[in-house]
């Protein structure tokens, strides 16, 4: 227990709440002690003085001798403290209590002033105390009742009382005195003020008189600043120009409602209510003031220090760190009523002279954009004329628009150089609607003004649903309404936009719409995979009757007579026709499964980007897999130069969301981009009821024990040679690592390369996945169902379906090398009900399909990627399917497809914020993770 514990023990022990307490001074006023006596006239544990208390009777007043016990205030305080809160606790111990707890507030607090006593002693006080300081004290004075201001027995003579407010107030002065005169004071500052012994320090009375002017008399300063002879030329400042006057006010703080001028004080119209010494008092204050800030010595050559004259430099003193100096000396600084202090700049962007006013066809303009400086006051611009009156100014406070205007430097400097340059009109709306700019290397607020603002508002403002146009053979769903709004929107401003709806949610048939309502003359090109030819054909037939559709594909493509309507390419033979697709005029270019042009290096993208055309329009339901580059390429082949350069963009945007660096830097990308691309997902609330259900299960298999026995020798050799490789001859082992594990999970015969010579009985028998997919498509056929089975390995593939038609299974297979006409063929028949189970190669078949004839898909082998996987369930889960869809995915326990599965969770959270990573961020695994994450685990 520590030495103050144990005599706040002592103390409390010794000393019964029940005793009243009364505050005896002394000449030192740490050497005051508190005295407690028995109203009862019990016992006391102790009694070394004695007391005389005195009470009021009828006329007169009462007297009596007590005992009693004096503590110093170091064993009395924690005594007091307790008995604030204590309910038995006598009236007046009780009440010094409060007055106890106001001391240690005030000296917490730093309310420490020094003086000396009247013999020339050191001594601390409490001071300065603010108004809620002496109206604390006078309300304890105040409920101190009588047995709490008794005083020692003395000689013959008249007894003096001392005032209750006077008593409390040498009650603080005692705790201040004592408190901070602990064991180790006198080592670290001296013994002045440290020690308990007292000091005498003769020399040091008008110091401690300086320090103590307006404390102890309850008298302060402040300067109100005015500005009404700004203009006017000082004749006694020795030519200096006048930038107005700081006059001298001083407060009463006994009363702080009582104020006035320093003038009034000199003349004596206010001597009566502040008193004789407030002169002195106040005239000490300036002095002490001005070692805060020196041009306040200039008052005390004045016959009243009342106006100071203040020069521009002074007064733009007074506006930095000269108030915050004065006020935290005790004088404020108060600034006239109608000075503005909301002076602001923006970076404003505006149409050039001459340029369009209206937001349509504004980007088709040459013209460049204004980008310069707008200085406002309170958010209303000012105008040419008062800017170049503020460019003039060289004073801290100008006079604009008949009120007092604060000037900061920096906006003069904006002022005087307003021009930041020209913009382009893409780079100008990426301003417009992220909000800010880089200048001079610093991101400054950025305002749109006219045209740009109108435009701004539009695309930011959203759309409702538009009228189905002309011509169009089906209902679309509200959403796809809105979809379609929103594409004319973008495309009638000469903007692009990608709508990345989740698949099967209509994507086609809204652009069907979309070139309908727009009843343009130029032909439709639509550029998508080999596989969705057939079926852009048959929607368009389907949907819009009539209008001429072209497929130009294979040998015998042609482009000539085209008459208006669709034409229909695939990516490979947009990419070696690029130059004859560019001489043709195209009223709009469609990207179906955009993600096909992610990487804006290859050549699909590069001869993509040669097509000229007024609208552009990617269709994609992965928008990024992989990095948010592959967001870029897609918004800077729709709406060109939007984002910037991407090495830019990849500085300013991508790595700080791409590491959760930034959010400020994640909300920017989100306003640059909403605009240009519209997301829907199922899950959302306005189409999950236009959808059945969608349950997933996870099914767990065992591995057979041959195909245990090769994991585990492949797993063993594989990591023996990966820990003494490096670099990229690493990164490749550990790839083909992955592929062997993926393979031996499916089937051992597709590692070793035995698919075709396997005997077909004995399939199921070597992979527990297979004989998993035997006993689901028995049962689902059993009841007249349909499934699609996905793998992303065609051998396997091919194996599945060898070993389903030698089971009597009706089963087709469709890979990447399946013919443009049998792909049409296959999926007509699958969904007339003729062929009740279609395997698919992952890679080749997991987008633009529509089967919606599956109520059930199996996913035999996991993607490192969730939404490629989704993408793939997307052909049957979409708009069209009628019943509910079940999804299998066949897992291997204790592999690496089970620890994958874990990592796919937090994956598939990447992906709904549009990030994610595919198979080569395992590459970078140390020896460790790798091991960890291949290692097979037994399972029960």
């Amino acid at each position: 227990m520590s030495d103050r514990a144990a005599v706040a023990e002592r103390a409390g022990e010794a000393v019964p709440v029940r005793l009243a307490a009364v505050f005896l001074p002394a000449p030192l006023p740490r050497e005051g002690r508190m005295a407690f006596w028995d109203p009862e006239d019990g016992p006391l544990p102790a009694e070394d003085t004695e007391l005389t208390v005195v009470r009021r009777h009828g006329a007169g007043v009462r007297r009596r001798t007590t005992p009693a016990l004096s503590l110093p205030l170091t064993e009395a305080l924690p005594l007091l403290v307790r008995a604030r809160r204590d309910p038995a606790a006598h009236p007046a111990t009780a009440c010094w209590g409060a007055a106890a707890l106001h001391a240690l507030r005030l000296t917490a607090r730093g309310r420490l002033l020094p003086g000396l006593t009247p013999t020339g002693h050191d001594a601390w006080r409490a001071g300065p105390l603010d108004p809620d300081d002496i109206a604390h004290l006078r309300a304890v004075a105040a409920a101190l009742p009588y047995e709490g201001h008794a005083v020692p027995l003395t000689g013959p003579g008249p007894l003096r009382l001392p005032e209750p407010e006077a008593l409390m107030r040498s009650f603080l002065d005692a705790v201040a005195d004592t408190l901070p005169r602990t064991p180790a004071a006198p080592h670290v500052s001296g013994k002045p003020f440290a020690a308990r012994e007292a000091q005498r320090l003769p020399g040091a009375h008008d110091w401690a008189a300086e320090v103590a002017a307006g404390m102890d008399a309850g008298v302060r300063i402040s300067l109100r600043l005015d500005l009404s002879a700004y203009d006017l030329f000082d004749a006694g400042s020795a030519g200096v120009r006048s930038a107005g006057a700081a006059v001298v006010q001083v407060h009463s703080l006994a009363d702080p409602t009582l104020v006035a001028d320093a003038a009034a004080l000199w003349s004596g119209e206010a001597d009566a209510a502040f008193g004789p010494r407030a002169r002195v008092d106040a005239a000490l204050a300036v002095r002490r003031a001005a070692r805060v800030w020196a041009p306040l010595d200039r008052l005390s050559e004045q016959d009243a220090p009342d106006v100071l004259a203040l020069s521009d430099e002074e007064l733009g003193d007074l506006l930095g760190v000269a108030a915050t100096r004065l006020a935290a000396a005790g004088v404020a600084v108060h600034w006239p009523r109608d000075l503005a202090h909301d002076l602001s700049a923006a970076a404003v962007v505006r149409p050039a002279p001459g340029s369009a006013t209206d937001g349509t066809g504004f980007f088709e303009s040459e013209e460049l954009l204004q980008f310069r400086w707008q200085l406002a006051i309170g958010g209303d611009p000012l105008t040419e004329g008062e800017m170049d009156a503020l460019a003039e100014a060289h004073r801290p406070v100008v006079r604009l628009r008949d009120r007092w205007v604060l000037v900061d430097p920096a906006l003069v400097r904006k002022a005087r150089k307003r021009e930041l340059g020209l913009l382009d009109p893409v780079d100008a709306l990426s301003v417009a609607l992220t909000g800010s700019a880089e200048v001079d290397g610093e991101t400054v607020e950025a305002v749109p003004a006219g045209a740009l603002a109108a435009l701004r508002d539009r695309l930011t403002a959203g759309v409702g649903p538009a009228e189905p146009p002309p011509g169009l053979r089906a209902t679309l769903r509200d959403y796809q309404l809105r979809g379609l709004a929103w594409l004319d929107l973008m495309t009638s401003l000469g903007l692009g936009g990608c709508l990345a709806d989740d698949m099967g949610l209509g994507k086609t048939i809204t652009v069907i719409a979309l070139h309908l309502k727009r009843a343009r003359t130029t032909p439709t090109l639509v550029v998508c995979p080999a596989s969705l030819l057939g079926n852009w054909q048959r929607e368009i037939t389907r949907f819009a009757p009539g209008v001429p559709v072209r497929r130009f594909h294979g040998p015998d493509r042609t482009l000539e007579d085209m008459d208006g309507g669709f034409v229909l390419t695939t990516y490979g033979t947009m990419r070696s026709t690029a130059p004859t697709l560019a001489q043709h005029t195209w009223g709009m270019v469609v990207a179906d499964e955009a993600q096909h042009v992610k990487n804006p290096y290859s050549a699909t993208a590069k001869a993509l980007r040669t097509i000229p055309t007024p609208a552009r329009v990617a269709l994609t339901g992965t928008p990024v897999e992989n990095n948010l580059s592959e967001l870029w390429a897609l918004l800077d082949w729709t709406t060109p130069g939007l984002l910037g350069p991407l090495k830019s963009f990849r500085a300013r945007h991508a790595r700080a969301v791409e590491n959760g660096e930034d959010e400020e830097a994640v909300a920017r990308l989100a306003r640059l981009v909403r605009p240009f691309l519209l997301r829907r997902k199922k899950s959302d609330p306005g189409i999950v009821p236009e959808l059945p259900p969608k349950t997933e299960t996870d099914h767990p298999v065992p591995l057979t024990r041959e195909q245990a026995a090769l994991y585990e020798a492949v797993v063993r050799e594989s990591m023996y040679a990966i820990e003494t490789a490096e670099g990229m001859a690493r990164r490749g082992m550990v790839l083909k690592l992955l592929t062997s594990l993926k393979q031996i999970c499916d089937h051992p015969a597709l590692y070793l390369k035995e698919a075709e010579a396997a005997a077909t009985e004995r399939l199921s028998a070597r992979s527990g996945k297979l004989t998993l997919l035997d006993e689901l498509l028995d049962t689902l056929l059993a009841e007249d169902g349909s499934a699609l089975v996905f793998t992303q390995y065609v051998g396997m593939a091919r194996m599945i379906a060898s070993h389903l038609a030698a089971r009597a299974v009706p089963v087709e297979l469709l890979h990447g090398g399946t013919p443009v006409p049998e792909r049409e063929h296959m999926v007509d028949r699958f969904q007339s009900g003729a062929t009740p189970v279609l395997v698919l190669s992952l890679k080749a078949a997991g987008t633009g399909l529509n089967l919606t004839r599956a109520g059930h898909v199996v996913h035999f082998d996991r993607w490192w990627n969730p939404a490629v996987e989704e993408q793939a369930t997307d052909r049957a889960y979409r708009i069209g399917q009628t019943q509910p869809v079940q999804v299998h995915r066949l897992i291997t326990e204790g592999t690496v497809e089970d620890r994958i599965a874990e990592m796919l969770e937090s994956k598939r959270a990447l992906a709904d914020a549009i990030l994610g990573s595919g198979e080569s961020a395992l590459t970078e695994l140390t020896g460790r993770e790798l091991s960890d994450l291949v290692s097979l685990r037994r399972t029960s």
